[in-house]
């Protein structure tokens, strides 16, 4: 008896089930390939952006090579290549490594072209910005005009800034370009009286205040 009772009840399951599967059925079938589509597009899309990774570092590597060997020109080919088709970090680097040439070759108002479309480039990181907002100041330091330079460097020195020892640095420089020796000894006097200022900036400071003493 409990046989039959098993039988039906199996068949009940089985209707149950055939009901279900042609009511949901497809949606199932479709859920499971989009998991697995999902899940394989990762693999594919990780195995990818791996594969780009280690041709941008190969790119980079090639790059530096020439610039060893003193192939400028070949350097730069890879550089603007990698600047364009590479990885964001490699990219990234490229421009900034494509600048570092420049200045090598003296080609300073070039290098701060770059420096300066890198700093208004709003798809990279404040950090890398700032930093070529910096660069760009140091190029021109000697040739542009003060104020101008005074205004850029300016936001620079805020308190939490990643690079504002060498700003407050190139801001006394600047100061004293428009030879004003009280703006330049207090931004002198202020990296020595910060604790954190790296210890050649500090000690660098310390002789520029005493020459500008006169001691």
């Amino acid at each position: 008896m409990a046989d039959i009772f098993e039988e039906v009840d199996e068949e009940v399951r089985k209707d149950q089930f055939s009901e279900i599967w042609q009511k949901y059925g497809k949606f199932i079938v479709v859920g499971a390939i989009i998991a697995l589509a999902s899940s394989v597009g990762y693999v594919f899309w990780d195995n990818y952006q791996l594969k780009q990774k280690a041709e941008s570092s190969a790119q980079l590597e090639q790059a530096l090579k020439f610039i060893d060997a003193e192939k400028e020109a070949d350097a730069n080919q890879v550089l603007e290549a990698l600047a364009q088709n590479g990885t964001a970090g490699y990219a990234l680097l490229a421009r900034f490594r494509g600048a570092g040439i420049k200045v090598q070759a003296g080609e300073y108002a070039a290098a701060a072209e770059i420096y300066d479309a890198l700093s208004a480039d709003s798809g990279i990181d404040t950090l890398y910005r700032d930093l070529a907002r910096l660069y760009s100041v140091m190029q021109r330091i000697d040739n542009d005009d003060p104020a101008r330079l005074e205004t850029e460097l300016k936001p620079l020195l805020a308190t939490n800034g990643a690079w504002r020892f060498s700003a407050r640095e190139l801001a006394a420089v600047v100061a004293l370009r428009q030879r004003n020796t009280n703006s330049a000894k207090t931004h002198f006097k202020a990296l020595i009286d910060d604790g954190a200022t790296p210890p050649g900036l500090r000690r660098r400071a310390s002789e520029m205040l005493r020459a500008i003493d006169g001691s």
